[in-house]
């Protein structure tokens, strides 16, 4: 084979691995968004997991709800308008439920999965 055709050989099968990498370009894309998505919302549930023994703790030591949801949203970034907080206490115990609704604002993604709810509880001695 001369070297004017290996030459030739060589930039069709360049070509082609550039229109196969075009073609998969999009699925890579949908894979990496989809990543990230997965990646805040587990993030969020990590986070109201962490608000919700922070808000218990408060809860404990005698603060009332409206403290008790002050201490939950201070312990981690949360958006107010999105947080439920319950607090019950009964026979010496306290015990406070949060749910949150994350909204999904990814790109391609988030508008095929929806807004993701989420539920969190502790419960502590009362001091």
């Amino acid at each position: 084979m001369t070297a004017w055709r290996r030459d030739r050989a060589k930039s069709k099968s360049e070509g082609q691995a550039t229109v196969e990498f075009a073609l998969i370009l999009p699925f890579l894309a949908l894979l990496l968004l989809t990543a990230v998505q997965v990646g805040l919302l587990v993030r969020t549930r990590v986070l109201l997991t962490h608000a919700a023994r922070e808000a218990a703790r408060e809860a404990a030591v005698g603060a009332d709800d409206a403290e008790v949801r002050t201490a939950a949203l201070a312990s981690a970034d949360l958006s107010p308008e999105h947080l439920v907080v319950v607090v019950s206490r009964s026979d010496g115990r306290v015990s406070v439920e949060l749910r949150y609704v994350q909204s999904t604002d990814v790109p391609l993604v988030g508008p095929l999965i929806g807004d993701a709810t989420f539920d969190a509880a502790a419960s502590m001695r009362l001091e």
